[in-house]
Protein backbone atom coordinates (compact mmCIF):
# COMPACT_ATOMS: atom_id res chain seq x y z
CA UNK A 1 0.00 0.00 0.00
CA UNK A 2 1.48 3.20 -1.16
CA UNK A 3 1.76 5.95 1.94
CA UNK A 4 -1.73 8.09 1.61
CA UNK A 5 -0.60 12.04 1.15
CA UNK A 6 -1.86 15.13 2.33
CA UNK A 7 -4.24 14.85 -0.75
CA UNK A 8 -5.94 12.60 0.99
CA UNK A 9 -7.00 15.08 4.05
CA UNK A 10 -9.42 16.99 1.35
CA UNK A 11 -12.84 15.39 2.13
CA UNK A 12 -13.56 15.40 -1.98
CA UNK A 13 -10.39 13.47 -2.60
CA UNK A 14 -10.55 9.40 -4.09
CA UNK A 15 -6.50 9.23 -4.46
CA UNK A 16 -5.33 6.91 -2.67
CA UNK A 17 -8.59 4.86 -1.04
CA UNK A 18 -7.23 2.91 2.63
CA UNK A 19 -8.93 0.14 3.56
CA UNK A 20 -10.89 0.31 6.83
CA UNK A 21 -11.90 -2.12 8.99
CA UNK A 22 -14.20 -0.55 12.10
CA UNK A 23 -15.22 -3.21 14.92
CA UNK A 24 -18.54 -2.42 16.76
CA UNK A 25 -20.49 -4.45 19.20
CA UNK A 26 -23.74 -3.26 20.17
CA UNK A 27 -24.74 -2.71 23.89
CA UNK A 28 -28.05 -2.04 24.55
CA UNK A 29 -29.14 1.06 22.66
CA UNK A 30 -27.39 1.42 19.14
CA UNK A 31 -25.29 4.40 20.14
CA UNK A 32 -22.55 2.75 19.56
CA UNK A 33 -23.64 1.48 15.76
CA UNK A 34 -25.10 5.04 15.17
CA UNK A 35 -21.24 6.59 15.50
CA UNK A 36 -19.96 3.75 14.04
CA UNK A 37 -22.00 3.87 10.74
CA UNK A 38 -22.18 7.88 10.71
CA UNK A 39 -18.34 7.48 10.49
CA UNK A 40 -18.04 4.60 7.59
CA UNK A 41 -20.56 6.51 5.70
CA UNK A 42 -18.34 9.31 5.77
CA UNK A 43 -15.05 7.20 5.09
CA UNK A 44 -17.35 5.78 2.06
CA UNK A 45 -17.93 9.25 0.58
CA UNK A 46 -14.32 10.37 0.91
CA UNK A 47 -13.20 7.49 -1.17
CA UNK A 48 -12.32 4.87 1.16
CA UNK A 49 -13.69 1.41 1.89
CA UNK A 50 -14.95 0.11 4.78
CA UNK A 51 -16.19 -3.28 6.18
CA UNK A 52 -18.25 -2.42 9.46
CA UNK A 53 -18.00 -5.53 11.35
CA UNK A 54 -20.56 -5.79 13.89
CA UNK A 55 -22.72 -8.31 16.32
CA UNK A 56 -25.74 -6.51 15.50
CA UNK A 57 -26.33 -5.19 12.65
CA UNK A 58 -30.45 -4.54 12.79
CA UNK A 59 -30.95 -1.23 13.44
CA UNK A 60 -29.18 -0.59 9.82
CA UNK A 61 -32.13 -1.76 8.41
CA UNK A 62 -33.97 1.48 9.61
CA UNK A 63 -30.78 4.01 10.15
CA UNK A 64 -29.13 3.47 6.93
CA UNK A 65 -31.51 1.56 4.79
CA UNK A 66 -30.02 2.62 1.65
CA UNK A 67 -26.50 1.15 3.00
CA UNK A 68 -23.39 3.94 1.70
CA UNK A 69 -21.35 3.50 -0.88
CA UNK A 70 -18.29 2.14 -0.17
CA UNK A 71 -19.05 0.19 3.20
CA UNK A 72 -19.97 -3.39 3.51
CA UNK A 73 -21.46 -4.52 6.75
CA UNK A 74 -20.10 -8.07 8.11
CA UNK A 75 -21.61 -10.16 10.58
CA UNK A 76 -18.87 -9.59 13.67
CA UNK A 77 -15.81 -12.20 12.92
CA UNK A 78 -13.59 -15.07 14.68
CA UNK A 79 -10.82 -14.57 12.09
CA UNK A 80 -9.53 -12.35 9.40
CA UNK A 81 -10.96 -12.54 6.10
CA UNK A 82 -8.91 -14.11 3.49
CA UNK A 83 -7.54 -10.73 1.91
CA UNK A 84 -6.18 -10.30 5.71
CA UNK A 85 -7.30 -6.89 7.81
CA UNK A 86 -7.38 -3.53 6.28
CA UNK A 87 -4.70 -1.02 6.22
CA UNK A 88 -6.87 0.79 9.45
CA UNK A 89 -8.70 -1.14 11.98
CA UNK A 90 -10.57 0.80 14.24
CA UNK A 91 -11.76 -1.05 17.47
CA UNK A 92 -14.60 1.24 18.69
CA UNK A 93 -15.81 1.64 22.35
CA UNK A 94 -13.00 -0.81 23.44
CA UNK A 95 -14.95 -3.41 22.11
CA UNK A 96 -12.58 -6.91 21.81
CA UNK A 97 -11.55 -8.08 18.36
CA UNK A 98 -11.01 -11.77 18.24
CA UNK A 99 -7.60 -12.99 18.65
CA UNK A 100 -7.90 -14.53 15.74
CA UNK A 101 -8.03 -11.12 14.04
CA UNK A 102 -5.51 -9.58 16.35
CA UNK A 103 -2.83 -12.44 15.46
CA UNK A 104 -3.82 -11.63 11.57
CA UNK A 105 -3.05 -7.54 11.91
CA UNK A 106 0.40 -8.44 13.69
CA UNK A 107 1.29 -10.88 10.73
CA UNK A 108 -0.03 -8.13 8.15
CA UNK A 109 2.67 -6.02 10.07
CA UNK A 110 5.38 -7.95 9.28
CA UNK A 111 4.61 -9.17 5.95
CA UNK A 112 3.96 -5.70 4.82
CA UNK A 113 5.76 -2.80 4.00
CA UNK A 114 2.86 -0.60 5.67
CA UNK A 115 1.66 -1.81 8.81
CA UNK A 116 -1.92 -1.56 9.61
CA UNK A 117 -2.59 1.05 11.99
CA UNK A 118 -4.50 -0.24 15.05
CA UNK A 119 -6.67 2.33 16.49
CA UNK A 120 -9.20 2.76 19.74
CA UNK A 121 -11.74 4.94 19.17
CA UNK A 122 -12.90 5.67 22.98
CA UNK A 123 -16.16 7.05 24.07
CA UNK A 124 -17.13 11.17 24.46
CA UNK A 125 -15.94 12.95 27.28
CA UNK A 126 -15.30 16.66 27.99
CA UNK A 127 -13.47 15.64 31.37
CA UNK A 128 -9.83 16.64 31.27
CA UNK A 129 -8.32 13.34 30.48
CA UNK A 130 -9.28 12.80 27.14
CA UNK A 131 -7.03 16.12 26.43
CA UNK A 132 -4.24 13.92 28.31
CA UNK A 133 -4.84 10.48 26.49
CA UNK A 134 -5.95 12.00 22.97
CA UNK A 135 -2.89 10.11 21.08
CA UNK A 136 -1.34 8.03 23.52
CA UNK A 137 0.13 4.80 21.71
CA UNK A 138 -0.25 1.73 23.86
CA UNK A 139 2.32 -1.05 22.97
CA UNK A 140 1.49 -4.68 23.18
CA UNK A 141 4.54 -6.93 24.52
CA UNK A 142 2.37 -10.39 24.69
CA UNK A 143 -0.33 -12.04 23.54
CA UNK A 144 -1.70 -12.50 19.78
CA UNK A 145 -1.19 -8.77 18.93
CA UNK A 146 2.49 -8.73 20.16
CA UNK A 147 4.66 -6.17 18.51
CA UNK A 148 1.53 -3.91 17.46
CA UNK A 149 0.56 -0.68 19.05
CA UNK A 150 -2.87 0.27 19.69
CA UNK A 151 -3.13 4.05 19.19
CA UNK A 152 -6.30 6.21 21.41
CA UNK A 153 -7.86 8.38 19.49
CA UNK A 154 -10.50 10.60 22.03
CA UNK A 155 -13.40 12.31 20.35
CA UNK A 156 -13.90 15.88 22.21
CA UNK A 157 -15.19 19.60 22.20
CA UNK A 158 -11.70 21.43 22.32
CA UNK A 159 -8.89 21.58 19.96
CA UNK A 160 -6.75 19.06 22.28
CA UNK A 161 -8.89 16.43 20.96
CA UNK A 162 -9.92 14.29 18.49
CA UNK A 163 -13.35 16.37 17.25
CA UNK A 164 -16.51 15.55 16.72
CA UNK A 165 -18.00 13.68 13.40
CA UNK A 166 -19.44 16.41 11.03
CA UNK A 167 -19.86 15.06 7.07
CA UNK A 168 -18.55 17.68 4.76
CA UNK A 169 -21.82 18.64 3.55
CA UNK A 170 -23.85 18.96 6.81
CA UNK A 171 -23.54 23.13 6.94
CA UNK A 172 -24.74 23.00 3.52
CA UNK A 173 -27.61 20.99 4.19
CA UNK A 174 -28.92 22.72 7.02
CA UNK A 175 -28.48 26.12 4.80
CA UNK A 176 -31.34 24.50 2.48
CA UNK A 177 -33.45 22.92 5.17
CA UNK A 178 -37.05 23.94 4.88
CA UNK A 179 -38.30 24.24 8.73
CA UNK A 180 -41.58 25.31 8.20
CA UNK A 181 -42.58 22.92 5.60
CA UNK A 182 -40.65 20.30 7.93
CA UNK A 183 -43.01 21.13 10.74
CA UNK A 184 -46.23 21.73 8.50
CA UNK A 185 -45.98 18.59 7.06
CA UNK A 186 -45.90 17.32 10.77
CA UNK A 187 -49.25 19.04 11.86
CA UNK A 188 -47.35 21.59 14.33
CA UNK A 189 -48.84 24.74 13.90
CA UNK A 190 -46.96 28.04 13.94
CA UNK A 191 -47.85 29.05 17.49
CA UNK A 192 -46.73 25.66 18.90
CA UNK A 193 -43.60 24.43 20.90
CA UNK A 194 -41.97 21.74 18.83
CA UNK A 195 -40.12 19.51 21.19
CA UNK A 196 -38.54 15.82 20.37
CA UNK A 197 -38.27 13.66 22.85
CA UNK A 198 -35.45 10.83 22.69
CA UNK A 199 -34.52 9.78 25.94
CA UNK A 200 -34.29 6.81 28.91
CA UNK A 201 -36.46 7.46 31.75
CA UNK A 202 -35.55 10.58 32.98
CA UNK A 203 -37.21 11.11 36.82
CA UNK A 204 -38.11 14.25 35.45
CA UNK A 205 -40.19 13.32 32.91
CA UNK A 206 -43.96 13.68 34.57
CA UNK A 207 -42.57 17.22 35.12
CA UNK A 208 -41.91 17.95 31.82
CA UNK A 209 -45.58 16.63 30.23
CA UNK A 210 -47.08 18.51 32.70
CA UNK A 211 -45.38 22.05 31.89
CA UNK A 212 -46.03 21.15 28.30
CA UNK A 213 -49.76 20.82 29.30
CA UNK A 214 -50.19 24.86 29.66
CA UNK A 215 -48.57 26.04 26.81
CA UNK A 216 -49.08 25.04 23.13
CA UNK A 217 -46.82 22.41 22.64
CA UNK A 218 -45.93 19.28 20.17
CA UNK A 219 -44.36 16.46 21.26
CA UNK A 220 -42.43 14.32 19.41
CA UNK A 221 -41.68 10.99 20.86
CA UNK A 222 -39.04 8.65 19.53
CA UNK A 223 -39.84 4.98 19.28
CA UNK A 224 -38.27 2.84 21.78
CA UNK A 225 -37.60 3.61 25.14
CA UNK A 226 -39.01 6.66 25.50
CA UNK A 227 -42.47 5.91 23.75
CA UNK A 228 -42.89 3.52 26.54
CA UNK A 229 -41.95 5.80 29.29
CA UNK A 230 -44.54 8.27 28.04
CA UNK A 231 -47.46 5.46 27.60
CA UNK A 232 -46.84 4.27 31.35
CA UNK A 233 -46.90 7.79 32.40
CA UNK A 234 -50.08 8.45 30.97
CA UNK A 235 -51.38 5.05 31.81
CA UNK A 236 -51.24 5.87 35.15
CA UNK A 237 -53.01 9.01 34.66
CA UNK A 238 -56.02 7.01 33.60
CA UNK A 239 -55.59 8.27 29.89
CA UNK A 240 -54.84 6.57 26.94
CA UNK A 241 -51.66 6.18 25.36
CA UNK A 242 -52.56 7.21 21.92
CA UNK A 243 -51.72 10.09 19.91
CA UNK A 244 -53.73 13.04 20.96
CA UNK A 245 -54.18 16.17 22.79
CA UNK A 246 -53.43 16.89 26.49
CA UNK A 247 -54.62 19.93 27.49
CA UNK A 248 -52.43 22.40 25.23
CA UNK A 249 -50.18 19.84 24.62
CA UNK A 250 -50.18 17.61 21.49
CA UNK A 251 -48.43 14.18 20.67
CA UNK A 252 -47.30 12.28 18.01
CA UNK A 253 -45.32 8.74 18.55
CA UNK A 254 -42.75 8.89 15.46
CA UNK A 255 -41.50 5.29 13.48
CA UNK A 256 -37.79 4.51 13.38
CA UNK A 257 -36.35 6.85 10.59
CA UNK A 258 -32.82 6.82 8.46
CA UNK A 259 -30.25 9.11 10.38
CA UNK A 260 -30.26 12.17 8.17
CA UNK A 261 -34.30 12.35 8.43
CA UNK A 262 -33.69 12.03 12.97
CA UNK A 263 -31.28 15.02 11.98
CA UNK A 264 -33.85 17.03 10.47
CA UNK A 265 -36.00 17.03 13.23
CA UNK A 266 -33.39 18.01 15.18
CA UNK A 267 -32.91 21.41 13.00
CA UNK A 268 -36.80 22.03 12.82
CA UNK A 269 -37.42 21.83 16.84
CA UNK A 270 -37.69 24.55 18.90
CA UNK A 271 -36.50 22.12 22.24
CA UNK A 272 -34.49 18.87 21.61
CA UNK A 273 -34.11 16.09 24.16
CA UNK A 274 -31.44 14.08 23.63
CA UNK A 275 -29.44 11.01 25.33
CA UNK A 276 -26.60 9.00 25.22
CA UNK A 277 -23.86 10.58 22.23
CA UNK A 278 -24.43 10.76 18.79
CA UNK A 279 -27.91 12.14 19.20
CA UNK A 280 -25.70 15.08 21.72
CA UNK A 281 -23.10 15.34 19.06
CA UNK A 282 -26.42 16.30 16.75
CA UNK A 283 -28.07 18.68 18.60
CA UNK A 284 -25.06 20.64 18.59
CA UNK A 285 -24.83 21.02 15.11
CA UNK A 286 -28.51 21.94 14.97
CA UNK A 287 -28.12 24.88 17.07
CA UNK A 288 -31.37 24.34 19.18
CA UNK A 289 -31.81 24.46 22.91
CA UNK A 290 -31.21 20.88 24.02
CA UNK A 291 -30.97 18.82 27.45
CA UNK A 292 -28.92 15.43 27.09
CA UNK A 293 -29.59 12.67 29.15
CA UNK A 294 -26.04 11.15 29.85
CA UNK A 295 -26.08 7.45 30.10
CA UNK A 296 -26.37 6.73 33.67
CA UNK A 297 -23.70 3.88 35.17
CA UNK A 298 -23.98 2.34 38.45
CA UNK A 299 -20.91 4.07 40.25
CA UNK A 300 -22.54 7.59 39.37
CA UNK A 301 -19.40 8.27 37.47
CA UNK A 302 -21.87 9.72 34.69
CA UNK A 303 -22.45 12.78 37.40
CA UNK A 304 -18.69 13.83 37.05
CA UNK A 305 -18.78 13.61 33.09
CA UNK A 306 -22.44 15.81 32.69
CA UNK A 307 -20.64 18.80 34.65
CA UNK A 308 -17.58 18.50 32.73
CA UNK A 309 -19.65 18.74 29.44
CA UNK A 310 -21.70 22.25 31.34
CA UNK A 311 -18.55 23.88 32.48
CA UNK A 312 -17.49 23.22 28.46
CA UNK A 313 -20.78 24.78 27.26
CA UNK A 314 -21.05 27.47 29.39
CA UNK A 315 -24.45 26.28 30.33
CA UNK A 316 -26.54 29.67 32.08
CA UNK A 317 -28.05 28.62 35.73
CA UNK A 318 -30.94 27.71 34.31
CA UNK A 319 -29.86 24.92 31.54
CA UNK A 320 -27.93 23.15 34.33
CA UNK A 321 -30.61 23.09 36.79
CA UNK A 322 -33.08 21.19 33.54
CA UNK A 323 -30.02 18.65 33.14
CA UNK A 324 -29.45 18.09 37.06
CA UNK A 325 -33.27 17.29 37.76
CA UNK A 326 -33.66 15.77 33.96
CA UNK A 327 -30.51 13.04 35.33
CA UNK A 328 -31.44 12.38 38.81
CA UNK A 329 -28.88 14.48 40.33
CA UNK A 330 -31.38 16.32 41.80
CA UNK A 331 -34.83 16.26 42.65
CA UNK A 332 -37.39 16.46 40.10
CA UNK A 333 -39.49 19.21 41.80
CA UNK A 334 -39.90 22.85 40.46
CA UNK A 335 -38.59 22.40 37.27
CA UNK A 336 -37.72 25.90 35.60
CA UNK A 337 -40.39 27.07 33.57
CA UNK A 338 -40.03 26.74 29.98
CA UNK A 339 -40.58 30.19 29.41
CA UNK A 340 -39.54 31.69 25.68
CA UNK A 341 -36.42 33.97 27.41
CA UNK A 342 -35.44 30.71 28.75
CA UNK A 343 -35.03 28.64 25.79
CA UNK A 344 -33.74 32.23 24.06
CA UNK A 345 -30.68 31.82 26.57
CA UNK A 346 -30.10 28.41 25.41
CA UNK A 347 -30.36 29.14 22.27
CA UNK A 348 -27.51 31.43 22.13
CA UNK A 349 -25.72 29.21 24.41
CA UNK A 350 -26.17 26.60 21.73
CA UNK A 351 -25.14 28.79 19.30
CA UNK A 352 -22.16 30.39 20.52
CA UNK A 353 -20.64 26.29 21.32
CA UNK A 354 -21.57 25.44 17.81
CA UNK A 355 -19.57 28.69 16.53
CA UNK A 356 -16.44 27.14 18.66
CA UNK A 357 -16.84 23.32 17.16
CA UNK A 358 -17.20 24.48 13.15
CA UNK A 359 -13.84 26.23 14.17
CA UNK A 360 -12.10 22.73 14.64
CA UNK A 361 -11.16 20.12 12.36
CA UNK A 362 -13.96 17.30 11.94
CA UNK A 363 -13.06 14.08 14.03
CA UNK A 364 -12.29 11.87 10.41
CA UNK A 365 -10.58 14.90 9.13
CA UNK A 366 -8.50 14.93 11.90
CA UNK A 367 -8.47 11.02 12.32
CA UNK A 368 -7.05 10.53 8.64
CA UNK A 369 -4.57 13.19 9.37
CA UNK A 370 -3.09 10.78 12.41
CA UNK A 371 -3.35 8.08 9.82
CA UNK A 372 -1.16 10.18 7.64
CA UNK A 373 1.31 10.87 10.31
CA UNK A 374 1.72 7.05 11.55
CA UNK A 375 2.03 5.82 7.87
Amino acid sequence: MAAPTITDMNPDSTTAPLRWDIFCQVIDNFGDIGVCWRLAADLGARGHNVRLWTDDASALAWMAPGGAPGVQVCPWPQAAPADGPGDVVVEAFGCEIAPAFIAATADAARARPQKPLWINLEYLSAEGYVERCHRLPSPLMSGPGAGLTRWFFYPGFTAATGGLLREPDLCARQAVFDRARWRAHRGIAPEELAVSLFCYEPPALPSLLAALEHTPSHLLVTPGRATAAVQAIKNQNGLKPTPGKRGQLTFSYLAPCAQPHFDEMLWACDLNFVRGEDSLVRALWAGQPFVWQIYPQHDDAHHAKLHAFLDWLQAPPTLRRWHAQWNGLEPATALPPLARATLAEWHDCTRAARQRLLAQPDLLTQLLGFVVEKS
